[in-house]
Order: structure tokens, then C-alpha cells, then sequence
């Protein structure tokens, strides 16, 4: 099976613009009705109090910088980590894992990557065409030994098991990561090609204007003190959150609770890293409320009249500035990521405000191979083709034929890949069977406690020639 056509996509991030408040995005007039249903008079005096906690929190993260992003070693995470480590996680929502991986093992990940590229490279593309810094590239041996390596796998369950169901019957099991084939970058020394502006990937008004994702966020919109209930790891209301009601043609198709990389250099802050919002407790309610407010000048007042969501654009990410969510000082509170060497992971949560930096000003590489926590899930309704997620399970299907074919996987732009390289991975390079599982190549088995029901819809929409009807 050979999944449905997206539409080519350039990798160079869509631009924030039009977003300052001098230039707001034009957004259709109903989104004021939007507002106007939701508000609630409880709303204003959650505002005040977040702006107060906010003045804090940015005070506190401008005096730490990176050192403010939990940092556990991988040994930590198997001996078990203490209530104050998982809750400074779950404030941040990123998270460094050190010592999971072998730096010699990482970088000899890099050296093959390259040597395949080399090899290949009458048939290898990426970002920017001229100078390649992130590679169209799903299928070398260095990726797939990442995606299947335990300590990765280890790591992923772990973070995984920071969420919970809130709905009886939600179709997932976080128990078990699967794998999500994505993008590797080596990112030269000088380059400034690759920007990615801040943003929050998986929708932007969708997150107010579906009901269901609204649902992520019901505590906050409550009003009152209701929005320190808001519980970012609730994952029931996620799996059916229509997060692209305006054919956004970037947008992932699967739920990646954490987006992740694991490094393959030794890099820092300024050397073309990732910068990340360390305030997941506080910057979503910010967010989630500031459309219904605007500054008049002298202070800030309910906006109910103005369908403007600043920041955010109709088939596109939610985007923030300085302009649009100026209490969250972002020139202040986006930091780099601290040095980290080979080997090392790096993980944000799904809502995290996240950026690349413009520029790599150090002197050797700064290369990663993205690989995502994805749990295991399913739908059992025929609606699913209408949500923002396929099931994970059905995704595995789909990227398993495209592996085996040596194609981009399915979530990225068509188009012959890898599929005339010359030593790509294939199925053969897999032979742990937790990995074999994680790339759909194996049946599952029912864990201890689990739900037998489940993994047998699980296997058949593997395994089973009926379910051969793409994503």
C-alpha cells in the first residue's frame, strides 16, 4: 500500500508574517462569533492572574537561560526519577537525556549518514538544493539504527507514561512507542538558510475552534482560577481534535506527544540549535487567552468585537512574536538549547513554543536525527478520515511500504526518494523484536494489564489485506 499524495512542500518554514499588531492576519469575521461564545466574564480576572505569574516566570527564565531545561541522565530515568524531577519536566515541558546512547555509536550514525549521501548523491535532495543543511532523507542505516536503539526506545516510554486517558476507552497505549520516520539535519558551520520562527506546531484557530481540541484546553477557558487545572498530558481529547480545518499542507498526520531529536555532534547555544519557550504551565493559558484581549493604548481590554487570533494564520502553525504575545518577552524567554554532546536526546512537548536559530555561528556541525515519541493508537471509526490524526497503527501500515520501497515516508513530499540508493536500510537491518514492532514489521503482543481487543485491531490493521485502503 502506497499512501494517498501530499503536496510538495518546501522544508524552508512558512515566514510569521503579517503578524505584528500593526498588520494582524485577516481572519473571517465568524471567528468573532467564535469569541464571543466562548467568553465568560471569569475570563478577565484568569487574565490578571496570569499576567502577574508570567512577570515571574520570565524574570526566572531570563536569569537561568538554558540551565532552566530539566537535564536527567538516561541511568536516572531506568533507577526511576523523583516527583520533583517528572513535575519540573512537566512545568517546562522539555526535557536533555544524557548518557542513553554512546557518543562513538552517534557519530558513527553521522559518518555512514554522510557517506550515504555522498554515495548517493545524484539522488539525495534537501534544504537548500545548493547546500544541503536538512536532508529528504528517511531510510539510511544511521536513522533506522537511531529510531530502533533501546536506550531511545526506553526513553520514549518513559516520556509516554507522563500521559494518561481522562475518557474511558481512549484507543492508545502508551506503553508502546512507535516509529515516526522523520528528517536528519547537518547543519553547516555559516549557514543561516534554515529558520524556523516560533511556533507551536499541529493548528493554530483550529485550537479554539474545533470543539474537541477546545477540550485540551477547557480548564483554562472556564475562567476564574480553573486554568491551574489545565492539564497539558490529557491525551483523550487529542486523538480526535480536528487540528487542520483549513488544508494546512505541512501539518503531521499522526500524534507526536513529544517532537525529539537525538544529536549526533557536540552543539550549543548560537550553533544552529533549537530555542524553545521553557514555560509550558504558564505559556499555553497565556495563549489560549490572549485573542479575547487587546491594548488599547493605556491598557488591556476584552477584544469580543474583532475576529484578529494574533499570531495566528488560517492553514498554518500558530505563530508568536513580540508584537503578538508581548507578555511572554520572548527576546527575553526563548532560549537555546544547552551544549549537549552525541548521543544525547532532546525532547518538547507538543504544545512547546519552539524556533531554530537563524543562525549557526560555531564552528563544527550541528547535526540531529528527529525522531518523536509516538504512542500506539487506533480508531475504530469510520470518522477518523475526517480527524486531524490517522491512527498510528494505520500510519505504520502506509510508512512500512514506503520503507520496504524505499520512498519518502508518508507524512513528507512524494517523489522517488531513496529508492534508487544504494545501501539504504531495509526491513533486513531490524532485528531486535521490540524495533521489528515499532516499524510495523511484527505482530504485536498484549502487555500485562492491556487490552487484548486492542492489539488484535491493532495487528489486523497491520497484517490484514482488508485494511489495504490507505491512510
Amino acid at each position: 500500500m502506497v499512501p494517498t499524495e501530499r503536496e510538495q512542500v518546501n522544508i524552508k518554514a512558512t515566514p510569521a508574517v503579517s503578524l505584528d499588531s500593526a498588520a494582524p492576519a485577516q481572519l473571517p469575521s465568524h471567528l468573532s462569533d467564535l469569541k464571543k461564545a466562548l467568553w465568560k466574564e471569569e475570563l478577565l480576572q484568569s487574565w490578571k492572574d496570569i499576567l502577574v505569574e508570567l512577570d515571574a516566570e520570565v524574570e526566572a527564565i531570563s536569569s537561568k537561560g538554558g540551565d532552566i531545561i530539566p537535564r536527567v541522565s538516561f541511568s536516572d530515568i531506568q533507577a526511576g526519577l523523583s516527583e520533583s524531577q517528572v513535575q519540573a519536566i512537566k512545568d517546562v515541558g522539555v526535557v536533555i537525556v544524557t548518557g542513553g546512547v554512546p557518543q562513538e555509536e552517534a557519530l558513527g550514525w553521522k559518518n555512514s549518514i554522510v557517506q550515504y549521501a555522498d554515495v548517493n548523491r545524484a539522488h539525495v535532495t534537501g534544504y537548500p538544493a545548493e547546500n544541503i543543511q536538512i536532508y529528504e532523507m528517511y531510510n539510511s542505516k544511521g536513522q533506522v539504527s537511531g529510531r530502533v536503539h533501546p536506550a531511545i526506545v526506553e526513553t520514549q516510554r518513559f516520556l509516554l507514561s507522563l500521559w494518561h486517558t481522562s475518557w474511558p476507552n481512549t484507543q492508545i497505549d502508551l506503553g508502546v512507542p512507535v516509529s515516526y520516520f522523520d528528517r536528519v539535519r547537518i547543519r553547516q558551520a555559516g549557514d543561516n538558510t534554515f529558520v524556523l520562527d516560533p511556533h507551536i506546531d499541529n493548528g493554530s484557530v483550529e485550537r479554539w475552534e474545533d470543539p474537541t481540541y477546545r477540550q485540551c484546553y477547557q480548564e483554562i477557558l472556564k475562567g476564574g482560577d480553573s486554568w491551574k487545572n489545565h492539564d497539558a498530558f490529557d491525551v483523550s481529547p487529542r486523538l480526535d481534535a480536528v487540528q487542520d480545518m483549513y488544508d494546512c499542507s505541512n501539518q503531521g498526520s499522526i500524534f507526536r506527544a513529544w517532537q525529539g531529536w537525538t544529536s549526533m555532534s557536540r552543539t550549543g547555544p548560537g550553533e544552529g540549535t533549537l530555542r524553545v519557550l521553557p514555560m509550558l504551565r504558564l505559556a499555553i493559558p497565556y495563549i489560549i487567552l490572549r485573542p479575547f484581549f487587546r491594548f488599547d493604548g493605556d491598557d488591556w481590554v476584552v477584544d469580543l468585537d474583532n475576529p484578529a487570533f494574533p499570531g495566528s494564520l488560517l492553514g498554518g502553525k500558530q505563530f508568536l512574536t513580540v508584537q503578538t504575545h508581548p507578555h511572554l518577552k520572548l527576546d527575553k524567554t526563548m532560549v537555546g538549547i544547552p551544549t549537549i554532546d552525541p548521543g544525547d536526546q532532546v525532547y518538547w512537548h507538543c504544545d512547546i513554543v519552539h524556533e531554530v536559530e537563524g543562525y549557526h555561528h560555531g564552528k563544527n556541525d550541528s547535526s540531529v536525527i528527529y525522531i518523536p515519541a509516538v504512542p500506539l493508537t487506533i480508531k475504530t471509526s469510520v470518522l477518523f478520515l475526517m480527524l486531524m490524526y490517522a491512527p498510528s497503527a494505520r500510519y505504520l501500515r502506509a510508512q512500512r511500504a514506503t520503507f520496504e520501497a524505499g520512498l519518502p515516508a508518508p507524512d513528507f513530499p512524494k517523489g522517488p526518494g531513496e529508492s534508487q540508493c544504494v545501501g539504504r536500510a531495509t526491513p533486513a537491518d531490524i532485528s531486535s523484536l521490540e524495533g521489528r514492532r515499532a516499524f510495523g514489521l511484527e505482530p504485536f503482543e498484549v502487555n500485562e494489564g492491556g487490552d487484548p481487543n486492542f492489539i488484535k485491531t491493532v495487528n489486523d490493521i497491520l497484517f490484514s489485506p482488508s485494511q489495504d485502503t490507505g491512510l
